[in-house]
């Protein structure tokens, strides 16, 4: 890997109005798929019973029984959610209640669709509740506090750690990561469960730590002699293509690590692969994008930092 990037020289920078033309389209385009959501389903995002409520139920199997087994004899992917609980042949159902539904019909029909596939006597059914969509509000809201509260963190670490503009960037392509992310479970209709929310946090994790790589070393090449002199794209640019080799080997090895899982894996975490693949992709995409053509503008806004103006001030007094 090295030795294939190791005397990269790309323009990342000069095509950045380019990469501004995708992001916004892709934010557009996610934010019409949003307002359709909002019109047919009344929610901007497909949210599961996690989020709108419904029941749960909890069967324990006498036999050795997969959770494939029991999606397959619920309906499969279009039937309720099925994941294992504690024990070896534990499970737990969510179904959505269907309007005119309660809890009792909800557990009437799992338990035949169950007899039917396995047989009677074969399961017992130790646990039956109604999910209330008060905890799918309590979750979002504080999904949206885990995230602003690392964007504030991260503000606060780059200030320290490098300058505040280099904390301003690093978020604004993380907006970007998370506002393009929900766009495409809009546009697509991914089913919003527990395992989605955390990928998207996961997201926010793996955009962040890589952008701060990037901008470790744009640090660093700043601080080299002679680097005052030197035209700041052309900087940037040279951070990036030293930086690659890291960036393509971590985000390549982590992609098919997420490609073996969603296509080997069980169907239950198949939009959390699905979704973990598309920040990946999405992270990697804004470190080089986004983020660094966002500390350009934000540095011909902001000006220089004034340590490095007294530096200069006296080195032309000298």
């Amino acid at each position: 890997m090295l030795r294939l990037f190791g005397n990269a020289h790309y323009h990342f920078i000069e095509k950045r109005r380019s990469a501004y033309l995708i992001s916004g389209l892709a934010i557009v385009a996610g934010l019409a798929g949003m307002g359709l959501n909002i019109a047919s389903l009344g929610s901007w995002l497909n949210y599961g019973v996690d989020f709108t409520g419904g029941s749960l139920v909890q069967v324990h199997f006498q036999q050795d029984v997969g959770v494939g087994d029991v999606r397959d004899a619920l309906g499969g992917a279009s039937g309720p959610e099925v994941t294992r609980f504690a024990g070896e042949n534990e499970f737990v159902i969510r179904a959505a209640l269907v309007e005119g539904q309660d809890v009792d019909d909800v557990r009437t029909t799992i338990e035949g669709q169950l007899t039917t596939a396995f047989g009677e006597g074969s399961f017992d059914i130790s646990r039956t509740e109604l999910v209330g969509p008060k905890i799918g509000a309590e979750l979002q809201q504080k999904a949206g506090l885990a995230i602003l509260f690392s964007f504030v963190l991260t503000l606060i670490y780059l200030a320290i750690r490098f300058e505040l503009r280099f904390g301003l960037a690093a978020v604004i392509a993380t907006i970007h990561d998370i506002l393009v992310t929900l766009g495409f479970l809009a546009l697509f209709r991914v089913e919003i469960a527990l395992p989605t929310v955390a990928a998207i946090l996961t997201i926010v994790g793996y955009s962040l730590n890589d952008t701060i790589v990037v901008f470790d070393r744009i640090r660093e090449n700043q601080g080299k002699r002679g680097a005052r002199k030197e035209d700041p794209v052309d900087l940037i640019n040279q951070s990036i293509n030293e930086t690659l080799p890291r960036t393509v080997l971590t985000s390549g090895t982590t992609l098919a690590v997420l490609v073996a899982l969603l296509v080997v894996g069980p169907a239950v975490i198949r939009d959390f692969s699905t979704v973990l693949i598309l920040g990946v992709v999405i992270g990697t995409y804004s470190s080089i994008f986004v983020a660094s053509p966002a500390l350009i503008e934000i540095r011909r806004r902001m000006g220089e930092p004034r340590e490095r103006k007294k530096k200069r001030a006296q080195t032309a007094t000298v």
